[in-house]
């Protein structure tokens, strides 16, 4: 039986990649420094949820210690890792900069190097949409230019690619790199729209829509991703042939990255309209201006992991939402009021 570890195990991506591969009958290793970014409660929920299975071991432990992590790298028999565990949110970079870079620069160096010491046969790491800047060319693609970051959580993910190819060429590490789009779902980050959404509209509070509402994102499904992972953990990396043609994302080392998404970015005001159906409650809209390092709309183009591992996203939105707000609402205690009402019942507004 494999031993996959799972970094950012009590993570809302983490947490889920567990749960696929504790169904799939692997054994897994979770570590997390559950940090206090956000509330703590929700990771030990979580957690507390892997722990009632007996495949499942856990150990609390920050990455950005360099002698911490090589001594658990040394004491463990693992063969593959899913690095999920990264410090988040593209606002929270701007005003925490240190954080990022100890966390997802400094740590993601420890785990490159405990995967080369203990000779791990395939690191997947998470990447990020943020890495497309304000690139304007659609869908994003793995083979255009990303030298302009608009975050610096954006320029660490970038920096985690750089450096993951860096290790499959001098140690024939394989890496594979995942650029992930808006994940959403239940056990969702209470940092993210959907739940900053959700949260407001039940408590009658107005939502902050930046950009006065003109924003498209690559809304995908947390259930879609994380078999996109298990996929790409079973698939190596191949290296090119000698004299075959580069290109961003490949490489003549064990390495590639790819962007997972929905493939179907929708507009943000058709999202807040859809978390409105599914809570039975109207939205009170804050239309404000586009925030520092905010990107107008994200767009993924998936043919790569398509062709490369057979992934396709299987949630559409119109399910997905309602099953977070099912979550949402069972886990918050919350009563949901007239939730199959239509939107001209509910009084809606797009504006």
């Amino acid at each position: 039986m494999e031993k996959i570890l799972v970094t950012g195990a009590a993570g809302f991506i983490g947490f889920h990649l567990c749960q696929q591969l504790l169904q799939q009958h692997y054994q897994v290793i979770g570590l997390d420094n559950l940090n206090d970014y956000y509330d703590v409660s929700l990771k030990r929920d979580r957690l507390q949820h892997l722990q009632q299975h007996p495949k499942f071991e856990f150990h609390q432990l920050e990455l950005g210690d360099r002698a911490t992590t090589s001594a658990f790298f040394a004491a463990q028999s693992i063969d593959k890792v899913a690095h999920m565990a990264a410090q988040a949110g593209v606002r929270y970079s701007i005003e925490n900069p240190h954080a990022y870079v100890n966390s997802n620069v400094v740590g993601f160096l420890n785990v490159l190097e405990g995967c080369r010491h203990s000779k791990i046969d395939h690191l997947v790491y998470a990447s990020s949409s943020s890495i497309y800047g304000n690139n304007r060319e659609m869908p994003f693609a793995v083979e255009q230019n990303v030298d302009h970051p608009v975050s610096l959580y954006a320029a660490t993910k970038k920096s985690n690619e750089l450096m993951a190819h860096t290790y499959s060429h001098l140690y024939n590490l394989p890496t594979t790199g995942l650029r992930f789009f808006t994940v959403y779902g239940p056990w969702g980050r209470p940092d993210m729209a959907p739940m900053l959404f959700a949260k407001a509209i039940c408590e009658g509070k107005p939502i902050k829509v930046f950009n006065h509402g003109d924003m498209r994102r690559d809304f995908t499904y947390v259930g879609d991703i994380v078999r996109g992972v298990v996929q790409t953990l079973e698939s190596y990396p191949k290296p090119l042939s000698q004299g075959s043609q580069l290109m961003p994302g490949n490489s003549t080392a064990p390495y590639r990255v790819y962007n997972i998404g929905n493939g179907k970015p929708i507009g943000l005001l058709d999202f807040i309209e859809l978390l409105e159906l599914a809570l039975g409650k109207v939205a009170h809209k804050e239309l404000l201006p586009m925030q520092p390092g905010d990107v107008k709309e994200t767009y993924a183009d998936i043919s790569g992991l398509q062709e490369a591992v057979g992934f396709e996203p299987q949630t559409p939105i119109e399910v997905g939402i309602p099953a977070f707000v099912d979550w949402y609402c069972n886990y918050y205690g919350i009563k949901k009021d007239g939730a199959n009402n239509s939107l001209e019942d509910l009084g809606c507004n797009r504006i």
